[in-house]
Formats: structure tokens, sequence, C-alpha cells
């Protein structure tokens, strides 16, 4: 562990969880976010857009430069504008959790409604449809995460494994053998998957083959994130943390974790940490990131939601375009 990391951790380790039913903090201070080359710039504040709100996962950048996001626990799929504006962008998500846009501009997600999972198309309205609800004429279970390549495969997770859903094709499951799997993404030539494993090490890699399948398993980048015993917040506890994943244009792997936002190269090399949280109130509360994403007009902005909040943060890095995800 580097003493960059440690000093990290002896920053954010005394600090409170958030928990539901907490007031809003009137007024947050932003946190600075220490420099990584060609990622982010020494002091870039990381800035609260919205709290609270009512779940968080699964956010999107849109082509106008806002992001959309899961608010789970409300059912409906939230719209964030530059300025931090909320709206409903779909009334009704059946319990869904990861999004991402097809080449038709089809909002796709995994949807966990009790004994209704599947994935399936949400946006526009009146192409709703179910794509898949069943693997070998099994239900899904705690469908979680998904990626949607330029070619319309749909990558996504549960708890027994990642599957792939090719385009007018029969899912498949083609990664099993991960404890805990979770956030899945295509790196910018889309040759390469990545996997969390929030059990594990390691942010694992693959080989995408021109079927779609997904072979050589590696070991690609190992977190910094760890457990926490006796926390107070029993998902710092459990696990390390690792959850949604995003992807810059020259291929750098961003990784939601109990730390923050681990920042790895291309070859899987940990670049730094981009901390996440607000300090206001009469105590500090870190903010776990559940899952992050480009948005913005250029895509240098990075947004990340968890723990009820919303925050974002300006890159030198740039997702990737014209890709949604």
């Amino acid at each position: 562990m580097t003493r960059g990391v440690l000093a990290l951790l002896v920053l954010l380790l005394p600090v409170a969880v958030a928990g539901q039913g907490q007031p809003p903090l009137v007024p947050p201070k932003t946190v600075s976010a220490p420099a990584i080359p060609g990622v982010i710039a020494a002091g870039t504040p990381i800035e609260l857009v919205a709290y609270p709100v009512r779940g968080t996962e699964g956010p999107v950048g849109l082509p106008d430069g806002s992001i959309i996001f899961t608010e789970t626990r409300a059912d409906h799929i939230t719209r964030v504008d530059a300025t931090g504006n909320t709206s409903t962008f779909v009334e009704k998500s059946n319990g869904s959790n990861g999004l991402g846009f097809d080449a038709k501009g089809r909002l796709i997600s995994v949807q966990r409604a009790p004994g209704n999972e599947k994935v399936g198309v949400l946006y526009p309205a009146g192409t709703e449809a179910t794509l898949v609800d069943n693997f070998d004429g099994k239900p899904f279970n705690r469908l979680n995460d998904l990626v949607v390549s330029s070619k319309g495969a749909v990558y996504f997770t549960d708890t027994q494994g990642v599957y792939l859903l090719p385009p007018g094709g029969q899912v498949k499951k083609v990664i099993q053998g991960i404890k805990n799997p979770n956030g899945v993404q295509l790196s910018p030539d889309e040759k390469t998957a990545y996997a969390n494993d929030k059990d594990g090490e390691y942010l694992l890699a693959f080989d995408v083959q021109p079927d779609g399948s997904l072979t050589n398993r590696r070991n690609f980048g190992k977190y910094r994130s760890l457990t926490i015993p006796g926390h107070t917040d029993p998902l710092l506890a459990e696990d390390n943390g690792a959850d949604g994943i995003a992807i810059d244009n020259d291929g750098r792997v961003y990784v939601a974790t109990n730390l923050g936002v681990e920042v790895f190269s291309p070859r899987g090399q940990h670049l730094g940490v981009i901390p996440i949280g607000i300090w206001g109130g009469e105590q500090n509360m870190l903010r776990k990131p559940q899952n992050l994403a480009f948005a913005g007009p250029d895509k240098k902005t990075l947004y990340t939601v968890g723990s009820n909040a919303i925050f974002r943060v300006r890159l030198l890095a740039q997702g990737i375009q014209p890709r949604a995800k």
C-alpha cells in the first residue's frame, strides 16, 4: 500500500457514513482531489449535485450533456441536467439497476422487480420490451449491471455470473466462477471486457472473441479498497465495494469502490484514487460511490452515484464518444 493511499485511508476511516433518514447537509463543503497525471488536476473540487435522492444506480450520459440514473427506491429513472435540476425520465422502471443505450437509442436495463427479473427495453415510450428473463429455464438472481456494445451485444451480471445476449441470439453465460460479480465494462476498441469481483483482490479482464464470448481470464488491476471490520455501514464491512466501472477514451478504467474511484491504466497499473464525499455539518461523511459515468457536452465530467447522493468532478480525461457508456 502506498503512502498516499494510506494517508487517504487515515482520512476516511474515522468518518461516519450517512444513512437513510439523515437531513441534507447545508451548506456542504467540497472535497478536493489529488492529481492523477492525464486524469485529474490537483485541487479539482468534487461537487455535490443532488442529495438526498431515493436510491442511486446505473448512471448513463445523454447526448445533450445531461445524465440519467436509476432512483431505485422510487422505481423510476431520473435525469439531471448541467445545472443540477432533476426531472423524471422514465416513470416506472420495474426495479431497474444498471442502464445502457444501444445504437438504436433504446434504453436497456437490468430489471429486478420481485418475480419479474429481466433484461429489457424501457425507452422510448412505446418500445418497451422484454429481451430475456431466464437462463436455461431458470430465473436470474439479483441482476446488477450491464454494458451494450456498439454492435448491440448486451453483457450483464447477476450473482451467478456474467452473461451475453447477442443481437438476435440466445443468452449465454460467458463468465462463471466469480463469487460476487458486479460491474461490467468494455474497452474503447471492445476487444477487452472487464468485470468487478466484490470478494476478490483484483479487477478482472477478458479477451472478447468475434462471437462475443470471453476468454483468457486474468487479474487486471489490484484494488486498493478494503473491508472495514466493525464499520457502522455493513456494506463497508462485508466486501471491497467494487461496483460500477467506467472507461475513458484512452482506455483507463475507473472503478467505484469503498475507497472512492480507483483509476487504472490500460495495462492495469493503479494510478490513484479520486475521493468522493462531503465535508459538512458537525462531522465528516464518507459517501461510498456505487456507480459512475462520463457525461457533459465534452464527456469530461465524471458523475458518481451512491449513498443517496450524486457527485461530479471535472477531469482532464474524456469519456468514449459516441458510445453512451
